[in-house]
């Protein structure tokens, strides 16, 4: 038993206060200390797993073109087409079932004898400029990207604006001359003399 790492009983102090959760601090180091290299195996593990996920992204071996050289040549033009899924990874790194889908009509057209243009455009048609991860430069792609320019501009303009109608201050009002005859009453009162 001494080799096992538990846990149920180490979080759970024997003694109240703080002396009992000190036990428990020292209980938790001593059964983390028996295994030192089981967290180093764990992140191992965990990069090997993580470096693998795109490679496996085409796991259906059927799913893959006889020829290397068409494989590869459908695997860049699925670098270029975005999983309308996941919508920030290509159809080649996904794993949702329309990126097989569109990887299958991929291959298909490559395997038909289209050239990548062909290809890319065949897909185009059909969904959009949204499919493409570098959609072409259009009007309507120019606004997408100059708004962000635009919003901060006019926000900024808006904070100078509002800074220069604070800093000019506003013009003194004459006073009447009833309010001038008064200000002076309130000022020859009484205890407004010299002190003597």
């Amino acid at each position: 038993m001494m080799g096992q790492c538990s846990t149920a009983g180490l979080l759970r102090p024997k003694a109240r206060g703080w002396f009992g959760m000190l036990r428990a601090a020292e209980r938790w180091q001593r059964a983390r200390q028996t295994r030192p290299g089981a967290r180093r195996a764990g992140l191992a593990l965990l990069l090997c797993l993580a470096l693998a996920g795109p490679a496996l992204a085409v796991a259906d071996p059927a799913e893959q073109l006889p020829n290397p050289a068409l494989e590869e040549r459908a695997r860049g033009i699925g670098r270029e087409l975005r999983c309308l899924v996941c919508q920030n990874q290509s159809i080649e790194d996904s794993d949702a079932g329309l990126a097989l889908d569109l990887r299958r009509i991929v291959r298909e057209q490559v395997a038909a004898g289209r050239s990548d243009a062909q290809v890319v455009r065949f897909l185009h048609d059909r969904y959009g400029d949204f499919v493409l991860l570098r959609p072409p430069f259009t009007l309507a792609t120019a606004l997408l990207w100059a708004t962000p320019a635009v919003a901060l501009l006019s926000g900024g303009l808006l904070i100078v604006a509002m800074r220069r109608r604070r800093e000019s201050p506003l013009p003194a009002a004459e006073l009447s001359e009833a309010e001038r005859a008064r200000l002076a009453r309130i000022g020859d009162g009484p205890g407004d003399g010299p002190a003597g």
